[in-house]
């Protein structure tokens, strides 16, 4: 089988990790997920399309026919990748679903400073659109 979704995620944050590491777990070395870690030495955002801003802003995720997707929606893609389909299914309703992209705006424009990691400005622009 090849993978199902490529999540750019960040390895220098505690909470990525330790959501990609249960990711990995379930999983079970199938390679439905590709992870590729932003933070990564020699990891170039370029080579991608896009800037280290947009990739930062919100996690973003690449679906084997080239397409993009990002926030929420790459979440439910892994997810789905690892079996959990059905309840994927109900994160899409529609007052669940505002709620999910709300919580996750709020958390992609805090996390810096949730895990720590603010030194003068602690603030991700909003990628370009």
């Amino acid at each position: 089988m090849t993978w199902q979704i490529e999540v750019f995620h960040d390895g220098a944050c505690p909470l990525c990790r330790r959501e990609v590491d249960l990711l990995r777990r379930l999983d079970r070395g199938r390679g439905r997920i590709r992870f590729t870690d932003i933070a990564a030495p020699g990891f170039d955002p370029a080579a991608h399309g896009r800037t280290l801003d947009a990739f930062m802003a919100r996690l973003q995720g690449r679906l084997p026919d080239g397409t993009w997707v990002e926030g929420v929606e790459v979440f439910r893609r892994l997810y789905a990748a690892v079996g959990f389909g059905p309840l994927v299914g109900l994160t899409r309703l529609p007052g669940l679903s505002h709620l999910l992209d709300a919580g996750y705006r709020v958390f992609a424009r805090n996390r810096l400073r949730w895990t720590g990691r603010c030194e003068d400005a602690c603030e991700v622009r909003p990628a370009p659109r």
